[in-house]
């Protein structure tokens, strides 16, 4: 059991590391630089789910919100620090605040009025995700125009010279 919840995915993770670093040093200095949320965060919001789901049998409904921002805010911070990409990466942490309040409401009582800024907060962070996203692929679009061009006068050829259909 131990070596398959903690060895297989440090493992996966240091092996991840070795890919994207390689020719670059290999140190103490290094692994806290770039696994810190693996080590503390993710850890952190795992625990306060295990307290919820082991510790007290699911009566402490409460410790979900601290454990799925956590959870999740430590997946963002680990995926933006590997990849470089905190300026893609950052509506992650709103993200997290839905989730959390997601896991209140499916675990709770289910208020139905905790849906609202549930929604707001996943449509926000979403929207971000988007536009973020678009905004720094747009470099990479822009080298693809011309195929795109292409592409949209071969669609429009092909849907100008195509016969109607008999109705």
């Amino acid at each position: 059991m131990f070596k398959r919840s903690i060895i297989g995915p440090a493992l996966m993770l240091i092996g991840v590391f070795l890919y994207f670093n390689q020719g670059q040093s290999f140190g103490a200095g290094a692994i806290f630089a770039n696994f810190w949320a693996s080590m503390f965060v993710i850890p952190l919001g795992l625990l306060f789910h295990w307290l919820y789901f082991g510790v007290t049998g699911g009566k402490g409904v409460g410790l979900l919100i601290p454990g799925g921002i956590l959870f999740t805010a430590g997946l963002v911070c680990q995926l933006a620090t590997l990849f470089s990409a905190w300026h893609i990466l950052w509506p992650g942490f709103i993200l997290a605040v839905a989730v959390g309040l997601f896991e209140f409401y499916w675990f709770g009582n289910r208020n139905k009025w905790l849906l609202i800024p549930i929604n707001i907060l996943a449509v926000l962070s979403l929207l971000f995700f988007g536009v973020f996203s678009l905004s720094a692929f747009s470099g990479q679009l822009a080298t693809m125009q011309p195929l795109f061009a292409i592409a949209l006068i071969i669609v429009g050829a092909f849907a100008m010279l195509s016969r109607k259909k008999e109705q």
